[in-house]
């Protein structure tokens, strides 16, 4: 859905999203025992207890006191979940609302926010306009989702979660290993997706020369021939920051693998099993993926060049809001919204693929691309600049796509994702490009 003309459509589309989303995050909470909700299991990460209670506290702050007006609830906590405030390394210190009572404030709040959805106009304001709120409320959660997956997976003990297996690839397998894509301008970002966010604004003309891009992700297969071939112990593959990172602390393959009685192992949620070689690699920084691509003899793409394998179409001239057109993603198209517990095959998804044959673009993995996070022209900070604007700069990598771990409601052809370059406990791997 592109546009919302009616108050009704806008109500329904908000109050699935939310309610999606805080079913998702019940999900991965309920399972876990109260130490390890409260628990950090990583200095890098929150404990599960201060997501949940920040997501209530972020609606609170954004729909009930900003929409509507209403005081706070708990105007003594809301400096507890400042995530500005307090680095994720000191959240465990501080006097966090326990399991029982987070949920309780969470749901206290969210009954609220669904009163204030049913009677409230969905216009006349940059927050109310298509209920852009709603939308950013529910995508606030969604990512929060994903950070507490990350926490899973970093999670030592026994598996609490579960999910089938994607199913194998429907069709034949592409028929070349990349794709040209041709020069010339193209639309890039997007001034009309209601729920895009500020740094996906306004859309704009790009150019680039013609490139190829490879037509699926980088494989764990292709990423174990780097390893094999030493890849990890030569100096002129690794930018300067690079080399020094993986020397100072030893890594020699993506986080979670381990070599055992010759084969490669991971851990993957808590189950120990042996790396399936036609998987997007996951779990590489983008040092990683910038080292395979040399030694590979190519490149990173651009962020402008894989939002134009994305989405741009040479048929009509026009760039569509997915890599297969304008309609909502389903599950014939991509490997979102924590169906899956890991990526498809590489292949999958041919409904999903782009004009040019490109294919898993959205799902399956975060994919790093070259870019620095920066604005665009006419960038305009909403409804906060600690959104966008205080990342912006050559500290940030762009990663665009999304995973199995995101949802729908978080991931667009023109949604980017930024992260600094030393990252590997996020759901990112990549795939490569090379000028023509």
């Amino acid at each position: 859905m592109t546009t919302a003309s009616r108050p009704e459509a806008l109500r329904e589309r908000a109050l699935a999203a939310l309610t999606a989303a805080r079913a998702r995050t019940v999900s991965l909470t309920d399972p876990v025992s109260e130490p390890d909700l409260t628990a950090q299991h990583s200095p890098l990460m929150s404990p599960l207890v201060w997501d949940l209670a920040h997501i209530g506290n972020q609606e609170e702050l954004w729909l009930l006191r900003n929409v509507a007006g209403q005081e706070f609830l708990r105007p003594d906590i809301n400096s507890l979940y400042d995530a500005f405030e307090h680095p994720r390394s000191e959240r465990p210190k501080l006097p966090l609302l326990g399991p029982r009572e987070a949920r309780r404030y969470a749901a206290d709040v969210r009954g609220r926010v669904f009163d204030l959805l049913e009677r409230t106009p969905l216009e006349g304001s940059g927050l109310l306009d298509d209920g852009f709120a709603f939308g950013m409320i529910a995508q606030h959660e969604q990512q929060h989702d994903e950070t507490m997956l990350i926490t899973h997976q970093l999670r030592r003990g026994a598996p609490v979660l579960s999910a089938p297996d994607p199913d194998p690839p429907l069709g034949p397998p592409p028929a070349a290993a990349e794709v040209l894509v041709p020069g010339g301008p193209f639309t890039m970002g997007t001034s009309a997706e209601p729920w895009s966010l500020d740094n996906e604004r306004p859309a704009h003309t790009r150019e680039t020369g013609a490139f190829w891009i490879d037509t699926v992700p980088v494989t764990n297969a292709a990423y174990e021939a780097f390893i094999a071939d030493g890849g990890y112990g030569e100096r002129r593959w690794w930018a300067a920051e690079g080399w020094e990172q993986i020397r100072a602390h030893e890594i020699e393959a993506p986080l979670f693998w381990r070599r055992e009685a010759g084969q490669w192992l991971r851990r993957r949620f808590g189950v120990t099993e042996p790396v399936p070689g036609d998987e997007p690699v996951l779990h590489v920084s983008w040092y990683e993926a910038d080292a395979y691509a040399r030694w590979a003899g190519r490149r990173l793409p651009s962020e402008e060049e894989w939002e134009k394998a994305a989405r741009f179409d040479p048929a009509s001239g026009r760039s569509t809001r997915y890599p297969w057109g304008d309609a909502d993603p389903t599950p014939a198209h991509a490997n979102l919204g924590q169906r899956h517990l890991r990526p498809a095959r590489a292949g999958s998804y041919p409904a999903g693929a782009s004009p040019l044959g490109v294919r898993q673009l959205i799902g399956d993995v975060w994919e790093w691309t070259s870019s620095d996070f920066l604005p665009y022209p006419g960038f305009r900070a909403f409804p906060y600049r600690e959104y966008s604007e205080v990342f912006f700069g050559p500290g940030h990598k762009v990663l665009r796509g999304g995973s199995f771990a995101v949802d729908e409601v978080a991931c667009r052809g023109t949604f980017r994702n930024w992260d600094l370059p030393v990252r590997r406990q996020i759901f990112s791997g990549f795939r490569t490009a090379r000028d023509a």
